[in-house]
């Protein structure tokens, strides 16, 4: 039977509309079997759909799933910080001391709220990142790489939830020029269990420190406009390494779609990654499911 739900739809890592990556909330979710909430999630046609949920654990602030058009996810980064934008514009929590926790398919995650409206910036603490050892069929790998300038880190496949393929170039440039052989991707991240590749290298601007395209075709996306959950891979294969330049820094992802997504990026005491950014409430009202 239909129903009218809350909805919103945002825009994640991004400081006014239109720059990051749409997110759509479903804001009172109870009651939604999984079936309709991935047929909904396909419908949006969004990167991510989320749909929140009691908590089922006394320390969650709220829950939330988090679905492709394709497939759910334990964790993913955008949803995850917009996820509890919405809940807290919505009323259905309250930071305490600055701190919520949100209750996902990848456990309990911390997550900090600083400032307020649409200058306020929400962060989650990633799950940790574990590195896979898996060698991928060789002809699939060189359709991805081939022809790219490569950094000097080996690609690898990274654990935080979703499972990335991190890639790290030469130089800004490289990044911002890449075309890559989408084909390639989806038959390597289908053959590995992956969600996608991520290419990164390090930038040297005021307003960024890194810069990152994220392609996902078998979550039928070709290219993600802004995502956490890499670029919480990306620090945490840094961080593993010994080669973080910095202990914070911003990443620039989604220019070459028309984008302008930022992602803030921390590691604290204890090796924790955290991401992070703004959100911007865009449309805000109802549905009927």
């Amino acid at each position: 039977m239909r129903k009218s739900r809350r909805f919103a739809q945002l825009d994640v890592f991004a400081d006014r509309p239109g720059a990051g990556n749409p997110l759509a909330v479903v804001l009172d979710a109870e009651g939604v079997d999984s079936d309709s909430m991935q047929a909904f999630a396909a419908w949006t046609n969004l990167s991510e759909t989320t749909f929140l949920l009691p908590p089922s654990r006394p320390e969650a602030s709220y829950r939330v799933r988090i679905f492709t058009p394709r497939q759910e996810l334990p964790f993913a980064g955008h949803p995850s910080v917009g996820s509890a934008h919405a809940a807290l514009a919505a009323g259905l929590c309250t930071p305490k001391d600055g701190h919520l926790v949100q209750e996902c398919g990848a456990g309990l995650l911390p997550m900090r709220v600083e400032g307020e409206g649409g200058e306020r910036r929400i962060f989650v603490r990633a799950p940790v990142g574990k590195l896979v050892h898996l060698t991928p069929d060789q002809e699939a790998w060189s359709g991805v790489l081939n022809g790219l300038e490569l950094g000097s880190l080996p690609a690898v496949l990274i654990d935080n939830g979703p499972h990335w393929w991190i890639v790290e170039l030469a130089n800004e440039a490289a990044v911002r020029g890449l075309n890559p052989d989408i084909a390639a991707i989806e038959r390597l991240t289908a053959a590995t269990g992956s969600v996608g590749v991520a290419f990164f290298a390090h930038a040297d601007t005021p307003a960024y420190q890194m810069v990152v395209r994220a392609f996902c075709p078998a979550s039928g996306i070709a290219e993600d406009p802004v995502t956490g959950s890499a670029n919480a891979a990306i620090g945490s294969w840094l961080q593993q390494k010994d080669l973080l330049r910095h202990r914070r820094y911003v990443a620039s992802q989604g220019r070459e779609i028309g984008r302008d997504g930022r992602v803030h990026v921390e590691v604290d005491n204890l090796r924790n990654v955290w991401i992070g950014g703004q959100t911007q409430t865009v449309v805000d009202g109802s549905l009927d499911w």
